[in-house]
């Protein structure tokens, strides 16, 4: 690794070369310092800062492989891809790839010149990983999605607290670079610790986006505003909903009103969800209607509004959304939309979030029942699980049984992993001269093998995705005959091939106990419960605060202290009052200071505070407004409670 006498110019010629950027944003520069440097480092960006470039440039501009941790599959596939298209040598590990695979990528990564290796947290603390660690020539590792290490944060997962285990198996020289988009305080100082940082060392930048009017829209008939809204808005924009249903729904309403919209959700195919993005990236597609589901990998910065129509159930996912908006640093609004309901519905999500432990119980040997694992066995095997198939057949709510498998998770007794797309992989086994004398033997054969060879490179190295539909266009054969092409090509042991499926992956990180010996700790289970209803309980302080800077609270979660924006509703409200914020706190508090042990009449009340009448007045009318003052029968003010 570089040490003291840091040059900038390397690193900036990778980026020139390879992203076409001439300069670092100011953070970017920073973090790329503190790890040619050799030190941990903790990098808090917001969504779209730019996080991957703080690995990547360094990684390419300094010898040996950077070690790529994340839990996002289909980000990961995505980078590698990215990658390697920029002919920049990347692999993958993840839970949905068999033995053999993980084992030909780990050698790759070992002898191959390879610069990144992207591993989801779970395949960390395998045997099988562990083993060859020791002999990667590592030169980073970087930890995305950070805040998963941190009980506090609102994505916890077990499996990153294996990632410390790392140093045991390589060079205490390699740094490590954690990253994350949103992280409280205590989060912050738990993933250093959790991580083991030899030193304390974070490195941000505000989270304060200045171009963004945070807005709160108490509405009834929100279908009716949306339409409104979007006939009179200018350029593209997301629209958050929490349901498939309500996804598809809204997207239709939209449709039917002349806006050019489409909707996006987790169950549709992958091919279709591709095709949706791109549409709405390029701009064929105005407003996208999506679940949560909508935002890995968004490369749109002209985004000019985000609109939630339900409130989301965390200040951090709701800050992660609507912080894509806007990124061209252009004006852009994120509005939320509100109404009385709303509350009910998100503190019901407690009751559903948190199952009875007895029901997770029962969910867990349904579970290892359906997958059929032994008692004392099934640790780190992975299992194709249908969700839908499951509940069905063991006639289980299906909310509930996501959110056991959520408990389970979290109490490290097994992961589950999204629907994932793995398509066909083929690797060829032999040498080429062998499978020459294969092709001269079998001209059956030769068409399709030069067909493969011309359209894949790399498979006498490692598993290469294919599609079997682009090679049965090129060979104007069906898609069953490539298939089956491919078929007896393994039987002959010319190649390894493994068919594509689409499915979620079930993961045990222990081996299947006895139903008394599963331990759902009270105190956890009610510790972790606590958690999510402060979060929950801050969303809706943040959805139904009257009188505090929505940009402001926002930051102040994140342990930021800020003036108000100017531009968000609360703020705007308060322009109109021709009043400075100073002279208008300073009259607020000397108001509700005087309130406290006195009950005057309006008249009253604008005499005993110290600032010209007409300023004072609209203050009061303010507080009335916002219904933070209230008058009895005798007309005698007193501040709300």
């Amino acid at each position: 690794m570089m040490q003291t006498g840091f040059d900038i110019e390397p690193y900036l010629q990778v980026l020139t070369r390879y992203w076409g950027y001439t300069s670092f944003k100011p953070l970017q520069e920073d973090i790329i310092r503190s790890v040619a440097e050799g030190r941990d480092t903790l990098g808090l960006m917001p969504t779209g800062g730019g996080k991957s470039l703080t690995f990547q440039v360094p990684a390419l501009t300094n010898e040996g492989i950077c070690l790529v941790i994340t839990p996002l599959i289909a980000l990961m596939k995505d980078q590698v891809n990215r990658l390697n298209s920029l002919e920049i040598k990347s692999l993958a590990i993840h839970s949905g790839m068999n033995a053999e695979e993980i084992d030909n990528a780990l050698e790759n990564a070992i002898y191959g010149d390879y610069k990144f290796l992207y591993v989801s947290p779970e395949r960390i603390s395998t045997r099988i990983f562990q083993g060859k660690a020791s002999r990667l020539n590592l030169s980073l590792v970087a930890i995305d999605e950070a805040h998963c290490i941190s009980q506090w944060g609102y994505d916890f997962r077990p499996s990153y607290l294996k990632i410390v285990t790392l140093r045991d198996h390589i060079s205490d020289k390699v740094p490590f670079l954690a990253l994350t988009a949103s992280a409280t305080p205590q989060v912050i100082d738990d993933i250093m610790s959790k991580l083991a940082f030899r030193e304390k060392n974070v490195l941000r930048t505000s989270f304060e986006r200045k171009n963004i009017s945070y807005l709160l829209r108490k509405v009834e008939d929100k279908g009716t505003y949306l339409i409104n809204t979007l006939q009179k808005a200018k350029g593209s924009g997301i629209v958050y909903v929490r349901s498939r249903k309500r996804c598809k729904e809204v997207a239709e309403l939209l449709v039917s009103n002349g806006i050019n919209a489409d909707f996006y959700h987790a169950g549709l195919s992958v091919e279709l969800r591709d095709k949706k993005q791109s549409s709405w990236t390029t701009g064929e597609i105005r407003v996208i209607v999506s679940t949560n589901a909508f935002g890995m990998g968004i490369d749109k910065s002209e985004v000019r509004f985000v609109i939630h129509w339900d409130i989301p159930d965390s200040i951090e996912n709701y800050f992660q959304e609507s912080g894509r908006a806007g990124r061209d640093n252009l004006p852009a609004s994120a509005v939320m939309l509100y109404s009385p309901a709303d509350k009910s519905r998100l503190l019901d999500t407690i009751r559903k979030k948190f199952p009875p432990v007895e029901k997770i119980k029962d969910v867990y040997e349904a579970i290892c029942n359906f997958l059929q694992v032994p008692l004392g066995s099934g640790k780190d095997n992975v299992f194709d699980f249908n969700m839908s198939e499951f509940v069905s057949k063991y006639r289980l709510p299906v909310i509930e049984t996501y959110n056991s498998l959520q408990f389970l998770q979290r109490e490290g007794y097994m992961e589950f992993t999204e629907e994932i797309n793995n398509p066909s992989r083929v690797h060829f086994i032999v040498s080429r001269d062998d499978l020459y004398k294969f092709q001269v033997a079998n001209e059956s054969f030769d068409g399709f093998i030069k067909l493969l060879l011309r359209s894949y490179t790399g498979m006498f190295s490692e598993f290469v995705p294919i599609n079997e539909e682009t090679l049965a266009k090129k060979s104007a054969a069906s898609r069953n005959t490539v298939y089956q092409y491919l078929v007896k090509l393994a039987s002959f042991n010319i190649i390894r091939f493994i068919p594509g499926k689409k499915t979620a992956l079930v993961i045990f990180t222990e081996e299947r106990l006895m139903r008394k010996a599963l331990l759902i700790s009270p105190d956890n289970y009610l510790h972790v419960k606590e958690k999510y209803e402060i979060r929950l309980n801050k969303m809706i302080e943040y959805a139904e605060s009257e009188n505090r800077c929505r940009s402001a609270f926002l930051l102040n979660y994140f342990g930021e202290e800020s003036d108000r924006c100017g531009i968000c509703d609360i703020c705007r409200e308060r322009n109109e009052l021709d009043l400075s914020k100073y002279e208008f706190d300073l009259i607020l508090e000397e108001i509700k200071s005087f309130l406290s042990e006195n009950s005057p009449d309006p008249e009253e009340l604008v005499k005993v505070i110290n600032h010209p009448e007409d300023k004072v007045i609209k203050v009061i009318r303010w507080l009335f407004d916002h219904n933070k003052i209230e008058q009895d029968k005798d007309y005698r003010l007193k501040w709300k409670l």
